[in-house]
């Protein structure tokens, strides 16, 4: 028997049968109903099982001593015809009715059919505010509704006062939100237009070991989730539709896929399916494609059973260049690659697109991808993960140090803000390698490798500032400095020889200085020219180990010695692009008739090359990114010739060797600028000082070599060479030159 409490229906406890309601009509006002003759002036509020309230009503269809409910209340209640039921009156807990301020409804249809009904949720809304006014909703308890001839059934799933509760008041200011009951044919258009909760509360950058993002975080966010955070109501009014995808593209190593990956950490949603390319790639003719459609069977049933109001499901492409390269473009005669993409863009953007995914792509190769898939309507957002900055650096630093200070591991002298300078151009994943070669240095001080079984004392182990020196020399960055080129480059330092060489100097530090500090100036270049051995390569070395630039590459023709002319050109194009990719960047083009295989004899040369070089030397860098091109040659009469002289910006001489400045080297009356390299491996220091002065057996001597030396146009490399050679010792062992010598050497050299 079970135990009712009605509020204004009874004076006092009774017992009444159980029936149905006498007619339809009745049945749809979710009233229950008693005979009038049993309880006159009957209005109110029941309270059943204490659990559901009702309005009560009087019928003189109702027979007496029963009381009359629809088929739905005697389903939620568990009451059969007949059952005897105790009723008595009911009292708010508290001193005033609870008021909704928010409830939402689970909608169905109270008889199944096979149709699909679609409604208006702010007509719906009109139906219940009218029809619920007099009613209190508990969670759980359902209401008939006829909504323009359609019978449907509404469920209490949620009520919102001060906090959530179980039972409240519904008036004409409560928010009355939709969802679709399971399995129904029902779909409310903008049901439930609460604004989604998409983030969690608690995630944060560092705690998810991603550090030196802000700025992209914060792109992504604007473009991909910003609309999905309002109700649906704002965005269809708007009139637009959520981004479905997004491509994070940069080099190798700056986080791309561990965005993607912890972009499911902080949503409230399904779980990301993350997949690598290659994996949807399969050998049976279609199997491919029905990898692709398996992806998004969820989404689709999800979608299709709650429209709009379907949870959101993330799908990650890992190295989507593996499966969505340009149409057209494989040699094989399957064409599997083109289908995957004509079926993958189907899914994102087809006929039965869906609007309750987002596909995110990841990719070192932008270029290489369908341009159809990057339009709006598929991967519209294209995000840049790029190299960090200084900021973005010291972030990663304490991510990956995190753990060395929380167990004290970690040295007091290690200055994370002095590595965050010094890692000019690592990517994060080299920041971490630094951090892991640095305790690998800290480990190797207690291991006794004479006897490798021997216990390892782990006590006061730390990682010290000076292992993390060590740490900089063994990684390297792959966008850095080519350290060992230029320090051959620079061997026995660099000799200003005199006012001419002097000028050239300062002109490439202006032309370096304008690259570096000017907006309006994002690419300079800057062509050397002069007979072998005039100092060319060592002039465009020296500003580039000067400027300090993060990115230092020289490119030489011995560095493609064996490569066809098509991989020249892809391999200079990589050189250029990896320079684009830093915010500042050096190129040092040595000898660029070499480098387009020219030949005297013909002429012969080659035009692939050459219109390669011209076409990057007049590229300008992406926007925030500023590079200087330092090119050398030997031949400036075929640059011209060729008229690859009016790519560069500037031209800079240097001649051979005058008189004087034969003299000034001859009596050590020069600058030598030396190149000092740090324990890192990094150049960062210059220093200047004077080559000793030559000595000849008299004056005359001295005059009579500059005079022969000056005859021959000889460069400051052939100079010195000379010198070196023409040298003997006198009877008290210093060094001295002979003219006879001298001019023996002349005439074995030149």
């Amino acid at each position: 028997m079970a135990s009712w409490n009605l509020r204004g229906l009874l004076p006092s406890s009774q017992k009444l049968s159980v029936s149905s309601c006498p007619n339809n009509d009745l049945a749809r006002t979710n009233k229950v109903f008693v005979n009038p003759t049993d309880f006159p002036a009957v209005s109110g509020l029941g309270h059943i099982n204490s659990k559901f309230v009702y309005v009560i009503g009087a019928s003189s269809e109702v027979q007496h001593g029963h009381l009359a409910f629809n088929r739905s209340q005697r389903k939620e209640l568990r009451l059969g015809l007949g059952d005897v039921v105790s009723v008595s009156p009911f009292k708010w807990p508290g001193k005033k009715p609870v008021v909704a301020v928010a409830a939402t409804f689970e909608v169905g249809l109270l008889s199944r059919t096979g149709q699909q009904i679609e409604i208006e949720a702010e007509e719906l809304i009109e139906q219940c505010q009218r029809r619920f006014t007099a009613h209190v909703p508990s969670l759980g308890q359902s209401f008939i509704v006829d909504f323009f001839g359609s019978s449907l059934i509404l469920k209490a799933t949620s009520l919102v006062a001060d906090s959530a509760v179980e039972i409240a008041t519904v008036t004409k200011n409560t928010e009355i939100f939709f969802t679709k009951a399971p399995d129904s044919p029902v779909k409310v258009r903008g049901g439930d237009n609460r604004p989604k909760d998409v983030f969690r509360a608690d995630f944060n950058f560092e705690k998810m070991g991603i550090g030196g993002l802000d700025k992209e975080f914060s792109d992504i966010f604007r473009r991909a989730f910003a609309s999905r955070v309002f109700p649906v109501s704002v965005i269809q009014k708007l009139g637009i539709q959520h981004v479905k995808g997004m491509l994070l593209y940069g080099p190798p190593g700056t986080g791309k896929t561990l965005i993607a990956r912890q972009i499911g950490k902080m949503l409230n949603g399904k779980e990301p399916k993350v997949v690598n390319g290659p994996e949807i790639l399969n050998k049976f003719v279609g199997q491919s494609e029905e990898n692709v459609r398996a992806l998004f069977q969820d989404a689709e049933a999800d979608y299709k059973e709650n429209g709009d109001s379907s949870e959101l499901h993330i799908i990650i492409f890992d190295e989507i260049d593996a499966i969505c390269k340009q149409r057209g473009s494989s040699g094989t005669s399957s064409g599997v690659g083109d289908t995957v993409v004509n079926q993958l863009l189907s899914k994102i953007d087809g006929v039965n697109a869906l609007n309750n995914i987002l596909v995110i792509g990841m990719t070192n190769r932008k270029d290489m991808i369908d341009e159809a898939l990057l339009r709006p309507g598929r991967l519209e957002v294209h995000v840049e993960i790029s190299l960090p900055d200084e900021h973005g650096r010291q972030q990663i630093l304490q991510i990956h140090t995190a753990k060395m200070r929380e167990s004290r591991m970690l040295a007091h002298d290690v200055n994370l803000d002095w590595l965050a300078v010094q890692t000019k151009n690592y990517s994060g994943a080299e920041i971490e390698g630094l951090c892991k070669s640095a305790a690998a240095f800290a480990l190797n001080r207690h291991v006794d490798y004479r006897d490798l079984q021997k216990q390892v004392d782990a006590s006061g182990m730390v990682v010290t500032m000076e292992d993390f020196r060590r740490a900089l020399v063994e990684v390297q960055p792959a966008f850095g400095m080519g350290r060992d080129d230029f320090a051959r480059c620079l061997l026995g330092g660099f000799l200003v020889h005199g006012e001419r060489m002097q000028k050239s100097l300062d002109a490439g530090k202006l032309f370096r200085n304008e690259v570096a500090s000017s907006d309006r100036s994002p690419l300079l270049s800057v062509l050397i020219e002069g007979p072998p051995g005039t100092g060319k390569t060592a002039l465009a070395a020296l500003l580039a180990v000067e400027s300090g630039f993060p990115f230092v590459r020289l490119v030489t023709p011995e560095s493609y010695v064996g490569y066809s002319e098509v991989a020249k050109c892809q391999a200079l194009a990589k050189v250029f692009d990896d320079a684009h990719k830093s915010s500042l960047s050096v190129i040092v083009l040595d000898n660029i008739e070499r480098m387009i295989e020219y030949s005297p004899i013909g002429p012969r040369f080659s035009n692939i090359l050459l219109q390669t070089l011209m076409v990057l030397t007049k590229q300008v860098p992406p926007k925030g990114r500023r590079l200087l091109i330092l090119a050398t040659t030997s031949c400036m009469n075929v640059i011209e010739r060729l008229d690859y002289k009016q790519a560069f910006s500037a031209v800079l001489s240097t001649p051979t060797l005058s008189g004087d400045e034969i003299g000034a080297i001859l009596d050590g009356n020069t600058e030598s600028i030396n190149i000092s390299q740090e324990a890192d491996g990094s150049f960062s220091s210059l220093h200047s000082s004077h080559l000793s002065a030559t000595r000849f057996r008299s004056r005359r001597d001295r005059d009579f070599a500059i005079t022969m030396l000056e005859a021959k146009d000889l460069g400051v490399k052939k100079l010195l060479m000379i010198l070196h050679m023409a040298r003997t010792e006198d009877a008290d062992g210093e060094q001295v030159i002979e003219i006879e010598r001298l001019t023996a050497v002349l005439r074995d050299v030149v």
